[in-house]
């Protein structure tokens, strides 16, 4: 009898945050960004975040292997709440498809991208 490889389970996104000035916080994310649960923390976060002070956000998307457009969604709300307040939203380390997903839907003409978080820090205080 042969048994057929099992697939192990699909990677879920984690998600952790730091803050880096006292009105800024990086979230770093690894995983799928993708419409569920896991991508509804995000949603979350960011306001708390806000509510606590943090008008400066930069996300870490360097362990990012997939995203949706609810994922894509989440970072225009994000930006759309940071815009309100006068703060800033930056994204560091996106690269291939989900890099290419912020460029077909022109976003990248919207949000400032940058190579590394170090980086995407440089200027705000």
């Amino acid at each position: 009898m042969s048994s057929l490889p099992t697939s192990l389970p699909e990677p879920k996104l984690a998600l952790e945050h730091r803050e880096f000035l006292p009105a800024g916080s990086v979230i770093t994310l690894k995983g799928k960004l993708l419409l569920g649960q896991e991508s509804a923390k995000l949603a979350a976060l960011v306001p708390e975040l806000i509510a606590s002070g943090h008008k400066n956000l930069i996300f870490d998307l360097h362990g990012v292997t997939h995203i949706d457009s609810t994922g894509i969604g989440r970072f225009i709300d994000a930006y759309s709440r940071l815009n309100k307040i006068g703060g800033k939203m930056r994204l560091a380390g996106a690269t291939g498809a989900v890099r290419d997903s912020f460029h077909v839907t022109r976003l990248d003409t919207v949000f400032s991208f940058y190579p590394t978080v170090e980086l995407a820090c440089q200027g705000l205080s």
